[in-house]
């Protein structure tokens, strides 16, 4: 097998897709749509290998692509570089898929923030996740989706007394779009994002990602004073009978005890009659050490393979 590695091309994803087939999982799905050429404005750099030869399955087409890698600098997180590196099944293990991403390696000394780690999301025991971490990726944070069931958790009682108080929240309002903003850049000091209002509302909250309603739980009363201590935002825009995908977060600035407290009593809400589809990651801890009790008891489960971002 000779190889020549080379920039992407227009056209190269028509001849890649007949080798490579279906994606193997949602996350391949979701990684092949960002291959296209180089470019600056996003930093993004993208080889392809091509088969000189021919050998296996490929024959005598010789001289089309077998496997291509991209490395990116994302907007958000940009303290490590996202990558992908896919090789067609009879092409691997014979250092393809170790060469691209020498190259990517490489190419990553000029990014523009100066960011050279790597990273990518994996499925465990995927193509992927295993070549990941023979690599010498490792796992930096995992993430489920889990569907809590109706019923899951008791109702919690609200009490006119000045104490917690449910509300219904405008998905343009600055007070939710600052939760929003102060919880997620709390739960990814892991991988820090230093998101602002702005982006919050552009990643989160705007019509086009499809978010179609939020409600908050305060400490107390809006009138006097209460402050948002937990909150939901969907991204179902019509109830089904199909569980209704759902953003949870909380006030990181409280203690932890009173986190837990406030994210199990808007949950309880959200699934009084319906089930819905949480993203857990580990590092939203109240979120956590309220769905995995769920779990436990089968009220709650997980409902897609669980996601691994591995890093150098």
């Amino acid at each position: 097998m000779a190889l020549n590695y080379r920039e992407w091309r227009e056209g190269d994803d028509l001849e890649l897709i007949q080798l490579w087939g279906g994606p193997e999982n949602a996350q391949v799905e979701q990684a092949r749509a960002l291959f296209r050429p180089s470019s600056n404005a996003p930093w993004l750099r993208c080889i392809v290998a091509e088969d000189t030869v021919g050998t296996g399955s490929v024959g005598s087409d010789a001289g089309v692509p077998v496997a291509a890698a991209y490395v990116f600098e994302p907007k958000l997180h940009n303290q490590r570089l996202w990558a992908y590196v896919e090789v067609a099944a009879d092409h691997r293990r014979a250092g393809v898929g170790s060469t691209l991403l020498a190259m990517l390696r490489n190419e990553a000394a000029g990014s523009p923030s100066g960011a050279t780690a790597l990273r990518a999301k994996v499925i465990p025991g995927s193509t992927g996740g295993d070549f990941a971490l023979a690599s010498g990726l490792a796992p930096i944070q995992r993430s489920r989706i889990v569907r809590v069931e109706p019923g899951a958790l008791a109702l919690p009682v609200f009490e006119d007394n000045g104490g917690p108080q449910l509300d219904e929240a405008a998905t343009g309002s600055v007070e939710l779009t600052t939760a929003v903003a102060a919880w997620y850049n709390a739960v990814h000091a892991w991988d820090p994002a230093h998101m602002t209002l702005g982006q919050a509302q552009q990643y989160l909250l705007a019509d086009t990602t499809g978010a179609g309603g939020a409600v908050v739980l305060r400490d107390k009363p809006q009138a006097d004073g209460g402050r948002i201590a937990a909150f939901a935002i969907s991204y179902t825009q019509t109830r089904t009978d199909d569980p209704a995908d759902v953003l949870v977060g909380y006030d990181p600035t409280m203690a932890p005890a009173e986190q837990e407290a406030a994210v199990a009593s808007l949950l309880a809400m959200l699934v009084h009659q319906f089930p819905v589809l949480v993203e857990v990651d580990d590092s939203m801890t109240a979120l956590v050490k309220v769905i995995d009790p769920l779990l436990a008891m089968g009220t709650a489960s997980v409902s897609a393979p669980e996601t691994l971002v591995v890093s150098d």
